[in-house]
């Protein structure tokens, strides 16, 4: 269910690349839509999610069905309650908002009134998909996997039909937005009364185990906020450089995002548990061992992922997207932000298993304070070339954007693998030499094919689609067939790497 989500997610951004290509209004859109996806990555995806489960699974464990219920009363009421004052002021102070995370916009009055119009629209979403993770978290620990799996198509799902309902304006996308969070939590709703824990909500702010979710999620908020600000702060740079920069830095941000979520962010939800348990446990030398099975199966996909990004740029953005309303021009730009995302994917992929080393040991200070490190040395990149670019234009000022979050997210990962290996609880195991030098040499011979046969980016531009899909296809698996046959080569078999993490047992 979640790789059909990825997909239809990728569906649905060639949907809006055909449609509205890289203009000004899908810029506005974009922005009205990435505020509330600020909080649902930050609060109801992350802090919200990582604080509740543990909680909630700890009372069904140990309580009686009604104690379970009753904490599912007491949370969703002050959430909701909480959420609904956040909404209203969101709605309320939208000119505002944008204003702070758009300020480009202000020099345009156009701009300004349509984005404050579209994020009163998407603003209630956050409040809808937090009670909608509030739900998915409940089912989970009741063994219910697949409604909870499934229900992210339906914000996809909505957007595509929305675009052949009505395509004469973005304002549609708002409106799909709104509906797919009404549309989410309801989903869920009967299989809680299923499993009966669907309560009557209520107001319960000073109840300790309230007072107990909100404790664990003030750290984890901190540290899964950075890559999300650092994104947001880089769209309202972008939103200061014309028309299309935050469409193609949008673009090939979500092309760098697919292989990040179908396999990194699976890597590292796979350790998490087991380094927990082995933490417990004091199992120190499980522990490190089961980190450096994570970073080999990150440098075994995801070297190789990053040169591809970079190498395939061209080809990928102009297949995917280049039709319709985003034309050759698009195209290029996309490119070149993407070809500084490549190692963004790298970065962003070593912290996805990373952090779980310091979740697991409970660990969260030194996280957060590597996190905002990582952050300020991003961000004062991006202000001084930004500046530099004032009193000399540079030809592509949205890349320097790009390369800071690269930048960012290979610092933040450099000090989470120092900081684990100063406090002991890594170690690298022994054959990396080898591992690492049949990783190159696979790289190394991928590339070389992809540079042979992937030809100039124009060759690309002038194909019709059903050649241009063809020739990527055949291009990806053909890239794919030589980087494991030079490892296999020289040696690497399945049996050099666990089919699982080290178990805790």
């Amino acid at each position: 269910m979640t790789l059909v989500s990825r997909v239809l997610a990728l569906v649905r951004d060639i949907e809006f690349a055909r449609v509205f290509g890289a203009g000004s209004g899908m810029d506005v859109f974009l922005v009205a839509q990435m505020i509330p996806n600020l909080g649902r990555r930050m609060f109801a995806e992350g802090a919200f999610s990582q604080a509740f489960v543990p909680v909630f699974t700890a009372t069904k464990t140990t309580g009686t069905t009604d104690d379970a219920r009753d904490l599912v009363a007491v949370v969703m009421g002050t959430l909701g309650g909480v959420l609904s004052l956040i909404t209203v002021v969101g709605c309320l102070a939208a000119p505002l908002l944008l204003t702070l995370f758009a300020s480009g916009f202000a020099s345009d009055p156009a701009k300004s009134a349509l984005g404050a119009d579209l994020l009163r629209w998407t603003f209630p979403y956050l409040m809808f998909i937090s009670l909608t993770s509030l739900a998915g978290g409940v089912l989970n620990a009741y063994g219910r996997f697949a409604v909870p799996a499934f229900t992210p198509v339906i914000l996809n799902l909505c957007l595509i039909a929305s675009m052949f309902i009505d395509a004469s304006s973005v304002r549609v996308l708002a409106y799909a937005v709104f509906a797919a969070g009404i549309l989410q939590f309801a989903f869920q709703l009967p299989s809680l009364m299923r499993i009966r824990m669907l309560p009557r909500p209520r107001w319960a702010w000073r109840d300790p185990r309230v007072r107990r979710v909100v404790s664990l999620m003030v750290p984890v908020l901190v540290g899964s906020s950075v890559a999300q600000i650092s994104l947001l702060l880089n769209t309202n740079l972008a939103t200061h450089l014309g028309d299309g920069p935050v469409s193609w830095l949008y673009y090939s941000n979500r092309l760098m995002e697919f292989p990040l979520g179908i396999f990194s962010i699976a890597v590292g939800t796979a350790t998490l548990p087991t380094l927990a348990a082995l933490h417990v446990g004091r199992s120190r030398e499980q522990f490190s061992a089961t980190i450096d099975w994570s970073l080999r199966m990150i440098a075994l996909i995801g070297i190789p992922a990053a040169a591809g990004l970079i190498l395939l740029a061209g080809p990928m953005v102009a297949t995917l997207f280049g039709r319709g309303d985003f034309g050759p021009d698009d195209v290029r730009m996309t490119t070149y932000a993407l070809w500084a995302y490549g190692l963004a994917f790298l970065g962003a992929s070593l912290v996805r298993v990373l952090l779980p080393g310091f979740y697991a040991r409970h660990e969260m200070k030194p996280a957060v304070r590597i996190g905002i490190i990582a952050l300020l040395v991003g961000m004062v990149f991006s202000v001084a070339l930004l500046t530099l670019h004032h009193f000399h234009p540079l030809p592509a000022p949205h890349v320097v954007l790009a390369a800071s979050t690269s930048l960012t997210a290979c610092v933040n990962a450099a000090l989470l693998l120092w900081q684990l290996r100063s406090d002991g609880a890594y170690a690298p195991a022994a054959g990396w030499g080898a591992f690492a030098l049949r990783i190159g040499a696979g790289t190394t011979a991928m590339a070389a094919l992809v540079l042979v046969f992937a030809g100039p980016l124009s060759d690309w531009l002038a194909a019709d689609t059903l050649h241009r899909c063809v020739r990527l296809a055949a291009l990806i698996l053909a890239a794919i067939g030589v980087y494991f046959g030079v490892l296999f080569a020289l040696g690497l078999r399945y049996r050099h790497l666990a089919s699982q993490p080290p178990s805790a047992g």
